[in-house]
């Protein structure tokens, strides 16, 4: 998933690259109008239902620690596997009278079916796969709800890189916004983390079942490492890989050379891992990263540009985007969700069903938007209809397609 996730690459021309995807490459995204009427192209990335979410197994490489290439059949053979063990862990879910982790009911699945454990390499590999799925959530397994990690509604379409970012995208949402100064109604979109950290002061305080679902609702982490080279030294594959005795330590490259013809891979960390890597400068992070690169690769140059994000710490954000924790209550969205007074609550977290993402952001944005302006217009009697974005009818009215490819 990806709110929160931009990495841009500074000095490669006229480009930015942003390291951001359309979850859903599909008119029903509400994002594709815009998309579509600016002209903007994708790279996919994916189809629909893989197990590796927005990746598929058509163009990748995978090495052990060692800087030995995994055969391409046991990634295959292993993916297999995960995928039964996880279909597996809903038969644990419908025993089970309290939530545990998607970590724990992999552990109880392997338990009881012996042949999809996995030795030796094979192992590394199921590691990989976890390291992936974790990814996805920004949180460890061990973190991660049993009982609602499957429940989120993706869309049809598979999965799009923003080749050009989401830039074009938001300056066009931005332009001629009507701005009122001195209104006592309020849209409240700031990222989940800085609202855990209780770093804004309500007045007055906001009711204890609106702090509980904040306090309960996981923000994850994952941050990237993007590395520019002089010069292209690995295949031409859409990502690599490091597989391992553990999720975290394991690794992924997104080749952005393959999308975009920029010598730039992006190394990407979730969890746990994300977290420590916050603790090294930006000159350690990088050291770390190339060591992985030169397990796969001995002969790797040193890059010439490097770019750290910190979303975990960033004091503006503290968090990339949410998941559903252990435990979590069925009724913690709509709770997060709901207004208090005049105060109505937007962003990636309160998306009805599409959290952790851009498009989900920017639905559940729309809908506090349309929502104060109907408290208004009850409050005021008469009131002119405030338009929500300037160009929204223009845009949604194109018929222009979707431009996606793969190569």
């Amino acid at each position: 998933m990806c709110v929160g996730t931009t990495v841009d690459v500074p000095n490669l021309g006229n480009a930015s690259l942003s390291v951001l995807w359309l979850h859903g490459v599909c008119n029903e995204n509400p994002l594709s109008p815009i998309i579509r009427r600016l002209g903007l192209t994708l790279y996919r990335t994916s189809g629909d239902d893989s197990i590796l979410y927005d990746h598929d197994l058509e163009s990748y490489a995978l090495f052990d620690t060692n800087g030995h290439q995994v055969p391409q059949s046991m990634v295959v053979e292993v993916g297999v596997a995960f995928k039964k063990i996880l279909e597996e862990t809903d038969k644990v879910r419908n025993e089970q009278s309290n939530d545990i982790s998607v970590k724990e009911a992999i552990l109880i699945v392997l338990d009881r079916h012996p042949e999809l454990r996995q030795e030796g390499l094979a192992y590394e590999v199921l590691q990989w796969y976890i390291c992936r799925m974790e990814a996805w959530f920004a949180a460890d397994a061990d973190m991660i709800s049993l009982k609602a990690w499957d429940q989120e509604k993706v869309l049809s379409g598979g999965h799009g890189l923003m080749v050009q970012g989401y830039d074009p995208v938001i300056k066009v949402l931005s332009r001629d916004i009507d701005i009122r100064l001195n209104h006592r109604c309020c849209n409240l979109t700031v990222p989940l983390g800085i609202l855990k950290a209780n770093l804004i002061e309500f007045e007055p305080k906001l009711p204890e079942w609106k702090l509980s679902a904040i306090s309960d609702l996981g923000v994850g982490n994952e941050n990237k490492i993007a590395l520019r080279f002089d010069h292209v030294f690995w295949p031409n594959v859409e990502f690599l890989g490091v597989v391992a005795t553990t999720s975290y330590s394991c690794g992924y490259f997104l080749n952005l050379h393959k999308a975009t013809g920029h010598p730039v891979l992006v190394y990407m960390a979730a969890g746990a891992l994300s977290y420590d890597l916050e603790k090294l400068s930006d000159e350690a992070a990088a050291n770390f990263v190339m060591l992985q690169l030169k397990r796969m690769f001995p002969d790797a140059t040193e890059p010439v540009q490097y770019l750290v994000s910190r979303w975990g710490t960033d004091p503006n954000i503290l968090g990339c985007y949410s998941y559903d924790a252990v435990g979590n209550s069925d009724d913690i969205y709509d709770r997060l969700r709901a207004p208090v007074g005049n105060l109505f609550f937007g962003g990636e977290a309160v998306s009805v069903d599409h959290q952790g993402s851009v498009h989900g952001a920017y639905s559940a944005g729309t809908m506090a938007a349309e929502s104060c302006q109907r408290h208004l217009m009850q409050g005021l009697g008469s009131l002119e209809r405030i338009p929500l974005a300037a160009c929204r009818e223009e845009i949604v009215e194109t018929t222009i397609p979707l431009q996606i490819s793969r190569l």
